[in-house]
C-alpha cells in the first residue's frame, strides 16, 4: 500500500473525512448565500410595491386587486420556505455526523477530540 492510497483506519481516513465536511460546509454556505439573495430581492421586490403610487396599504387588503393571487404567490412561497428550512436542517445534520466521525478518527489517531 502506498502512501497516496487512504486506509480506513489511519489519517487517510480523517483526511477524507475532513475533506468531506469541507465541500459540505462549502455547499451549505453557497446554499445560504443563495438563500439571502433571494430573501433580499424579495424584501427589494415588496418594497418597490409598496411604494409604486395606487398600491395598497396592506397586501390583506379585500380592496386589492389580484388578492387571490397574492396569496397563492404566498402560500407557494411559504412551502418552499419550509422545504429550505428541511433541507438545510438536513445539512447542518450531516455536517454534525462528519465532525463527529472527524473528533472519532482524531481521537483514534491520538490527536484529540477538541476543536
Amino acid at each position: 500500500m502506498s502512501d497516496s492510497e487512504p486506509n480506513e483506519s489511519g489519517v487517510g481516513a480523517a483526511a477524507r473525512a475532513y475533506r468531506e465536511l469541507e465541500l459540505l460546509v462549502g455547499h451549505l454556505t453557497g446554499e445560504l448565500a443563495a438563500f439571502r439573495r433571494r430573501a433580499l430581492a424579495a424584501e427589494a421586490r415588496l418594497k418597490s410595491q409598496d411604494q409604486q403610487p395606487g398600491a395598497p396599504s396592506s397586501p390583506a387588503s379585500p380592496a386589492s386587486a389580484g388578492t387571490g393571487e397574492a396569496a397563492a404567490r404566498v402560500a407557494e412561497l411559504e412551502r418552499e420556505n419550509a422545504e429550505l428550512r428541511r433541507r438545510l436542517e438536513q445539512a447542518g445534520a450531516r455536517t454534525r455526523q462528519l465532525l463527529e466521525r472527524v473528533r472519532f478518527l482524531r481521537q483514534q489517531q491520538g490527536f484529540g477530540g477538541s476543536p
